[in-house]
Order: C-alpha cells, then sequence, then structure tokens
C-alpha cells in the first residue's frame, strides 16, 4: 500500500482564548486523492487545513509527512477569497510565487501565462482583478496555487459566495485540472452537495471542538452532468446528509 503523502496522529488545536477548535482527529491523506472536509461553520475545517498547511500549530498530536518534509513549492493554498494584489496584472499575481522562488523572470511569466490558459483565462493576462469577476478572480488564485505544481492543493471553500452556475463551472473545470494532474486535494465545504460531486472520500466533521465523525467513499468513475443528475448521485447527497444530520445530533457514527 502506497505511504500517506499527509498523516495526522491524534491533532488537535486550542486557542489562547482557550477555545478548542479540533481535538483527536486521526487521517491519512493519500497521493492523489481528492478529499472533502464536510461540516457546519465553526466546526474547525479551516482550522485543520491551516494545520496540515504549517500555517498553524497543532497543540496536540502530531502532523507528518512520510514522504518527506514539504517545501514551499509543495503546498498550494486557495483561500475563500482570491486575496490577490489588486495591483497587478493576473498574469503578475499567478507569477508571484515563482518570483518568490527565485524562478527567472521570463520563464515565470511563461508558466504563468500557460497556468492561466489552463484555468480558462488566455488573453486576460494583462487585466486588473478589479476588471474580472468574481468567478474569474478565484481562477487566477487557483492559477496560482498550482503554478508551482504542488504535491497537495488545499482550498478553504473557495466556490462558496459564487453564484450556482459559476460554482458549478468551478467544479468542473477543478475536477478536469485534478483527472489531468493527479494533485491530492483537501477541500473544505459545508455543502453536501458539492462534497459529494467532487471527491472521492468525505470526512464528516462534528461542531465544536471538531471532531471527525464518519469518512464516506463516494466511487463514481467520472464526473459530469449525467452524475449530477443521476440517481447515484441522489443516494451518495442523501448518505452524507444523514451522516451529516447525527453528527449535528452529536450522536456517534
Amino acid at each position: 500500500m502506497t505511504a500517506p503523502l499527509v498523516s495526522l496522529r491524534g491533532v488537535a488545536k486550542r486557542y489562547a482564548t482557550g477555545t478548542l477548535a479540533v481535538r483527536g482527529i486521526e487521517l491519512d491523506i493519500r497521493p492523489g486523492d481528492f478529499l472533502a472536509l464536510l461540516g457546519p461553520s465553526g466546526c474547525g475545517k479551516s482550522t485543520l487545513l491551516r494545520m496540515i498547511a504549517g500555517l498553524a500549530e497543532p497543540t496536540a498530536g502530531r502532523i507528518d509527512w512520510p514522504g518527506g518534509t514539504p517545501g514551499p513549492r509543495d503546498i498550494g493554498f486557495v483561500f475563500q477569497e482570491p486575496t490577490l494584489m489588486p495591483w497587478a496584472t493576473a498574469l503578475a499575481n499567478v507569477a508571484l510565487p515563482l518570483d518568490l522562488a527565485g524562478v527567472p523572470g521570463r520563464e515565470a511569466e511563461a508558466r504563468a501565462a500557460a497556468m492561466l490558459a489552463r484555468v480558462g483565462l488566455q488573453g486576460f493576462e494583462q487585466a486588473y482583478p478589479r476588471a474580472l469577476s468574481g468567478g474569474m478572480r478565484m481562477r487566477v488564485s487557483i492559477a496560482r496555487a498550482l503554478v508551482t505544481r504542488p504535491r497537495l492543493l488545499l482550498l478553504d471553500e473557495p466556490f462558496a459566495a459564487l453564484d450556482e452556475i459559476t460554482r458549478f463551472r468551478l467544479n468542473n473545470d477543478l475536477l478536469e485540472l485534478w483527472e489531468a494532474e493527479r494533485f491530492t486535494v483537501v477541500f473544505v465545504t459545508h455543502s453536501v452537495f458539492e462534497s459529494v460531486y467532487l471527491a472521492r472520500r468525505i470526512v464528516v466533521m462534528a461542531p465544536r471542538p471538531g471532531r471527525m465523525h464518519a469518512e464516506l467513499a463516494v466511487a463514481a468513475a467520472r464526473r459530469g452532468e449525467a452524475f449530477r443528475t443521476s440517481a447515484d448521485y441522489a443516494a451518495h447527497c442523501r448518505e452524507v446528509s444523514e451522516a451529516l444530520g447525527l453528527a449535528m445530533a452529536g450522536e456517534a457514527a
């Protein structure tokens, strides 16, 4: 069996205020996974994501990388908001991680332009964030996270603020990128429907302190509109909804 990319053992996080955000997290993230963390607001999903990224330290337990400690280019992070530099073009925003890594200017620009094309923004390289729609700004953010070809892509409810049509389109685009590149994904969401459509594994989390309530597999060979409107999709959504309901009620899995 392939060793996990990331292994979490007994992970907990208590803030200086005394709030216990998450506790007792036992989770293996395998290479090529598309894993969704599903739960209500305030259950510690984002806290867990930040600890995996190394942006916060657990107060108990450990996070191991059996394949080797990640470097700055090994993790891509997409926040809830695009967090783009408003004074920089789309091309410059995407090239930023490469610039910081010392990649020569022409190479960085070429790689950034290629990644913008991959997310459907060819022709918008010189556009500034203010001239882009919300969905386009999120595409730039995803391109920036992927331009270093990270081993692990972490996404913190990136599509929550978008309209449904744009959200569906970006779901499909993200899946297309993942299927082509097979990087590892951890995707935070509070949407049952989004988690079932995107993920191959879903971790359902209980309210604060965040705990793993259940882990469910979604074994659909291909995503797409045929899957979204299928009886199989509806059945998976029902199963995940029931697990989330039990988690919210504080019942045992």
